[in-house]
């Protein structure tokens, strides 16, 4: 009897299924924003931005302030940047924001 390692089994399902590796990389960036607006505005700023969701390369940011939003708007191409940076792919093309 042989044993498949964990990630190869993994590796394998999400190259049959790649609305599954799509999700997985949804998530990432999601995770990835939020420490990419910590590092960038501060802890205090920076709760004041929650990303919400990746849809067609676009980040929905909800923004607790107009203060916060024009940031977003203002630092739009260094976070796209920094977000695709730490994926290791380009991911996020622009980001949209709830004020």
């Amino acid at each position: 009897m042989s044993f498949t390692p964990l990630g190869d089994a993994l590796h394998d399902k999400m190259k049959d299924n790649p609305d599954l590796q799509n999700q997985v990389d949804a998530s990432e960036a999601i995770d990835i924003a939020t420490a990419v607006f910590l590092e960038l505005f501060g802890e205090e700023m920076a709760g004041e931005a929650k990303p919400l969701f990746l849809k067609n390369r676009t980040l929905t940011v909800s923004c607790t302030s107009t203060t916060m939003a024009n940031e977003i708007r203002l630092n739009q191409a260094k976070i796209v940047g920094a977000i695709n940076k730490k994926m290791g792919k380009s991911e996020v093309d622009r980001i949209r924001y709830l004020a």
